[in-house]
């Protein structure tokens, strides 16, 4: 009975260094590609940035410049005092905080409705609840209207506020309901037998472990509604009460070439969704990706 040879030294490290030299390749590459992909993404974002730092006279000058020659950082002041910026600042802002309160409060609640409480037609319920994601928001949009103005409610903040404390959104608790379905209802138990009732779950047990997902919708909930400019646009008439992204059109003017000074009104409504995104992108990559491990 003969034995088998051994490898040498030299062979066994050439067996082991092809695949692992190819793996570290595959990764550079797909790294490069992303790399390559991102950059192209922010290309619009970087000419808006530096847009807003340059002379009247470079911003469609052929071949075009990138870098502005001088930086002048007097284009954002120059943007208050054409346009109340502050004053469409501090209304959108305020609009947001508290829609995105209401959304990420409701959305939570109904969630764990449909993911923890066993009721009749819950199923029914839920799906019906989905198909509303079929629904365009424009068909909606003169009910609504009519509705808020018979109520007294046009030219005020209400009718972009009050209506996200009564849901969350279709996509919104579809997430949460899914990411509390990979928790184990053990807690649920363990919780009740210590004298919790549902409410107490979901306050002290489920939505601090569900924190993920929960800043995930509320970073779908703050973009939606701090660039939104249908809704104000038909329920706020006044200029004291209009939002950023309403009132930048006052910079859309054709007799008026000043695309510097709008692109620095511009980056006012970018800079915060850009800043919230990279704050919260942790929580928002794992709230998304455990939104989607089970299904019942």
């Amino acid at each position: 009975m003969t034995q088998a040879n051994p490898l040498t030294p030299r062979a066994r490290s050439s067996r082991l260094f092809w695949p692992r030299a190819a793996r570290v390749a595959r990764r550079v590459v797909l790294y490069a590609t992303l790399l390559a992909l991102s950059g192209l993404f922010l290309v619009p974002l970087f000419w808006m940035g530096t847009t807003s730092l340059k002379e009247q006279g470079q911003v469609f000058a052929v071949p075009p410049q990138w870098i502005p020659n001088p930086w002048l950082w007097e284009n954002y002041p120059e943007a208050t005092r054409r346009a109340p910026l502050w004053t469409w600042l501090s209304n959108t802002a305020f609009i947001t905080v508290l829609s995105t309160i209401g959304n990420v409060l409701t959305a939570s609640m109904v969630g764990f409705g449909f993911a923890r409480i066993r009721f009749p037609g819950r199923d029914a319920l839920f799906i019906l609840l989905l198909s509303t994601m079929m629904l365009p928001s424009v068909v909606t949009l003169i009910p609504r209207f009519i509705m808020f103005r018979e109520i007294g409610w046009n030219d005020t903040f209400y009718p972009l506020i009050v209506p996200n404390f009564f849901g969350g959104g279709a996509f919104n608790i579809f997430l949460v309901r899914q990411y509390y379905l990979t928790i184990p209802r053990d807690l649920d138990e363990a919780a009740k037998i210590d004298g919790c009732s549902n409410w107490g779950v979901w306050w002290r047990i489920l939505a601090p472990v569900a924190l993920p997902v929960l800043v995930a919708i509320g970073i779908f909930a703050f973009v939606a509604h701090w660039q939104d400019f249908m809704d104000p646009l038909i329920f706020l008439q006044t200029e004291k009460m209009k939002t950023l992204s309403l009132g930048l059109r006052a910079f859309v003017n054709p007799y008026d070439n000043s695309w510097h000074i709008a692109m620095a009104a511009g980056m006012w409504l970018v800079g915060p969704m850009v800043a919230i995104f990279f704050i919260g992108q942790r929580y928002f990559i794992k709230g998304i990706a455990m939104s989607g491990i089970t299904g019942r």
